[in-house]
């Protein structure tokens, strides 16, 4: 999970699109982003330092959107080929970079990764490759190669829609004692918009050796720039709250989430977009 806005709604995040954070939540997401965009996100557990994370990433897509190709040779801005809802989709996709740190002196994981989605119509596919270092005080560290992939489908446009995502689908193993592994994780969930106002958003998440999580959260925005957020997460007993603010180029995102045992988490991240928006 990566953004505020995903842990504000529980972190039912897989079927969301067209944000940076998509790299971490969904990378088929990545796909309906219209301008190079950077973001930064801190997160903080419990109020433990050996808790903290840390991530910057990247996303800039490639090629000319597919509804200015045919204006730069002279035709239509919008030719007939292109349907109106896709002229704002990067021609050759969008890649993404990605950089993050969880933990701290002790133990902590170090994650660097690249990712690529494309669109099609009405579905989006994306992978994307980490390397991952995982290093314990003074038992040394272990790099391990993860892959991801991920798919989205617009099931009703502009309404309703359906992401999936399969976690390190390698099984990668981080030591042979107790064949301890990285998780294997599965990810699938709905985003539904009864109006241009209100997100609702179901996910279901699996880790191969963990029961499963049902995750469900709620978006209202009052006016475009302003968003307030409510989320739930059945395996964790957690609940989460945040705001969302749009101020000019800046995408600024917050979210609390209370665990009864072991208390609050915060999370921030703010994200620039730069370049002349896909029309």
């Amino acid at each position: 999970m990566r953004g505020a806005r995903a842990a504000a709604l529980g972190n039912a995040s897989v079927a969301l699109a067209g944000e940076v954070w998509s790299m971490g939540n969904n990378v088929a997401g990545l796909s309906e982003i219209q301008q190079p965009t950077v973001g930064f996100y801190a997160e903080n557990r419990y109020f433990s330092s050996a808790l903290n994370v840390g991530a910057l990433t990247v996303a800039l897509p490639l090629g000319r959107p597919l509804g200015a190709v045919a204006a730069a040779d002279g035709a239509s801005p919008t030719p007939t080929v292109v349907p109106p809802a896709q002229a704002a989709w990067a021609r050759n996709g969008v890649v993404a970079f990605e950089a993050q740190r969880f933990g701290g002196q002790l133990y902590n994981e170090t994650r660097v990764g690249a990712g690529y989605g494309y669109r099609f119509g009405q579905i989006s596919l994306g992978g994307r490759v980490d390397l991952l270092q995982v290093s314990i005080e003074g038992l040394g560290s272990r790099r391990v190669v993860l892959g991801t992939l991920g798919g989205q489908i617009e099931v009703v446009p502009q309404r309703l829609s359906f992401g999936a995502s399969l976690y390190n689908l390698g099984q990668t193993k981080l030591a042979s004692y107790q064949d301890e592994r990285v998780p294997t994780v599965l990810k699938a969930g709905l985003a539904y918009r009864p109006s241009s106002q209100v997100l609702l958003v179901v996910e279901t998440e699996k880790d191969v050796e963990r029961a499963a999580n049902f995750k469900a959260g709620l978006e209202y925005r009052p006016v475009p720039v302003l968003a307030a957020r409510l989320g739930l997460a059945s395996l964790t007993e957690q609940a989460s709250a945040g705001i969302g603010v749009l101020a000019g180029a800046f995408q600024i995102d917050y979210a609390a989430a209370f665990q009864q045992a072991l208390g609050f988490s915060q999370h921030l991240s703010i994200s620039k977009a730069w370049g002349q928006k896909a029309q």
